[in-house]
């Protein structure tokens, strides 16, 4: 167990010196829509981006360049409206980089890797809506796909914000049950998911040969997932040859990658630099469970520190879910479960109350672990360690980065903790931690004053910070 104690952050110690040369993000006020990109002001972001140009724009005619103004882009009008309506002061770092190349004519394709709560989804929209000519609202012009129902509805609610003063913008949900059989898609931004945005174009219920952009959101996700990696492709396949392509996640694997290169070719590549991909705002915390009987009491007493703001509850399995909040019920805590074998409808209203703050505690698989944003969610508890591969053979980097994404965004604070009870999940998570190179900071379940003390010091912080140590957080 050594690996993972290399990477603790003990206490009484000074933070490693990686985390004590990073700057702290600014907080950010509260947004009233939220949404990955289309929330509050942008706060200044301490990452860098390393961009990767294709061979066309190596052209000296077309350099590189970043805007530091939403003004500079040449956008129509009620696009700037939409973003200073929600508060969008000046673009983003993975924004100032990657909109000018995506805006750029004639279209190239563009693959981007950025950290969750950095405004990639605006960065998306804001080109979808630039490519749309809104005097045709019944022409299908863009489509953007995205792994879950959940998902897709938060990007159609990103574009009808952003989109708010465009006229004649009309978006619909390409997902089970949401398209009129009678009518099709009625719509000029389409987004939907890819098993579903498939059957309407094969039952020509989808007229695609007026499709100028597609956007494929967590990519690496949909792209190396065998059945929606295959989906994707078909869709691809059935769609104009010379339709603008933009790939976004927050994590490429390199076998992904090689795969993005050939699904959109001569593409212009944005990736944070490796030691920038942990998010920020999070304190990365782990409980050692005495045994997996134990984590379910350790659950319970964080009951209390969950509900200063909204948590999510990761777990492996869709029964480990159920069960997780029948037991909690019965023992008088509030919580619910979402996952994939809820119908749409339900799954909505379920993540609808959690937006809300009606539902403050939110027990789920890794349905929500991708791209999915409530901006109070203050903790992240990963019950059971992602793992990947046939029978769970190696730790899923990838998923514990997207799952502790759900908090800390756009510099607000979060918190993760992280169980362990056994030398395979303590070892995973040491992997995890030596991958991306993060000081874990132990909280123990026979001191729990303690562990109670350094956890609300960060949820009641004033800043989001990555690293801990006493008395050296605002309060």
């Amino acid at each position: 167990m050594s690996d993972l104690a290399s990477r603790i952050t003990k206490p009484d110690a000074a933070p490693a010196a990686a985390d004590s040369e990073a700057k702290p993000a600014q907080t950010a006020p509260a947004a009233d829509n939220p949404a990955d990109g289309a929330g509050p002001g942008l706060v200044e972001s301490n990452y860098d981006v390393e961009v990767k140009l294709s061979d066309l724009q190596n052209d000296a005619q077309n350099p590189l360049y970043s805007v530091s103004a939403f003004e500079d882009l040449g956008l129509k009008q009620q696009i700037i409206e939409g973003l200073l309506a929600l508060n969008f002061k000046k673009p983003s770092k993975i924004q100032e980089r990657a909109l000018p190349l995506m805006l750029a004519d004639p279209p190239r394709n563009m693959i981007a890797q950025s950290q969750s709560g950095t405004g990639k989804t605006a960065a998306f929209v804001v080109t979808i809506l630039s490519r749309v000519d809104f005097e045709q609202p019944h022409t299908p012009q863009a489509l953007a796909l995205a792994p879950s129902r959940e998902l897709a509805r938060q990007i159609q609610g990103v574009i009808q914000s952003i989109g708010q003063f465009c006229t004649n913008l009309n978006v619909e949900a390409a997902i089970p049950g949401s398209i009129s059989r009678e009518t099709g898609v009625r719509a000029n931004v389409v987004v939907g998911t890819p098993g579903t945005v498939m059957d309407l174009i094969r039952r020509k219920q989808f007229d695609v040969s007026n499709l100028k952009v597609l956007v494929i959101d967590e990519a690496d996700n949909m792209l190396d997932q065998q059945g929606l990696g295959e989906q994707c492709v078909r869709v691809k396949n059935m769609l104009p040859k010379s339709i603008q392509t933009l790939l976004f996640s927050a994590t490429f694997p390199d076998n992904v990658m090689k795969y993005a290169e050939r699904f959109a070719p001569n593409a212009n590549q944005m990736r944070l630099r490796q030691q920038e991909l942990t998010v920020a705002g999070i304190s990365q915390m782990y409980m050692d469970c005495p045994s997996a009987q134990d984590k379910y009491d350790v659950l319970c007493k964080l009951y209390g520190l969950m509900t200063i703001g909204s948590s999510v509850i990761f777990v492996k399995t869709r029964e480990s879910a159920n069960e997780i909040q029948r037991r909690m019920e019965a023992d008088g805590h509030r919580v619910a479960a979402l996952h994939g074998a809820h119908e749409g409808q339900s799954r909505d209203a379920l993540l609808d109350d959690f937006r809300s703050g009606k539902s403050k505690v939110l027990i789920t698989t890794n349905v929500l672990a991708r791209g999915i944003d409530v901006s109070s969610v203050s903790m992240v508890i990963n019950y059971d360690i992602p793992m990947k591969g046939m029978g769970d053979r190696e730790p899923d980097a990838e998923t514990y980065l997207h799952r502790i994404g759900r908090t800390g965004r756009f510099g607000r604070v979060g918190v993760s903790i992280s169980f362990v009870y056994d030398r395979k999940s303590y070892q995973a998570l040491s992997d995890i931690a030596n991958h991306y190179g993060i000081d874990l900071v132990q909280l123990s379940p026979d001191d729990w004053d303690t562990t109670e003390k350094k956890v609300q010091d960060v949820i009641k912080s004033s800043r989001a910070r990555p690293d801990y140590a006493p008395n050296a957080l605002d309060s």
